[in-house]
């Protein structure tokens, strides 16, 4: 299961070990209702290599602001805090571990 975070939780998680994988979302977002149930299949693929988790940006605004998330989906890589890699709308299973795979 994917873990939808807060600002304090989510800064905490990207300063870890592990790459974080974040869906950058909100819930009136068609899209973005699409890509849940593929993201929690890729999450599953790369248990124990990264961490997964969701950031509703209504209730997040900052964290929209602070990595300039204007449009959504967005699903967004972190490594050693830093975002290393992002894209854009809709994905599908193989593209969206594709986009996993080439950013951990």
């Amino acid at each position: 299961m994917v873990e939808e975070l807060d600002v304090k939780e989510f800064d905490e998680l990207i300063s870890g070990e592990k790459p974080v994988v974040c869906d950058f979302f909100a819930t009136w977002c068609g899209p973005c209702k699409m890509l849940a149930p593929v993201m929690e299949k890729v999450a599953e693929s790369f248990e124990g290599k990264a961490v997964f988790v969701k950031v509703d940006v209504d209730k997040n605004p900052e964290l929209a602001v602070r990595y300039g998330v204007m449009s959504i989906p967005l699903v967004a890589v972190f490594k050693g805090g830093e975002l290393a890699a992002k894209t854009l709308g809709y994905m599908s299973e193989s593209e969206a571990n594709a986009f996993v795979e080439k950013n951990l």
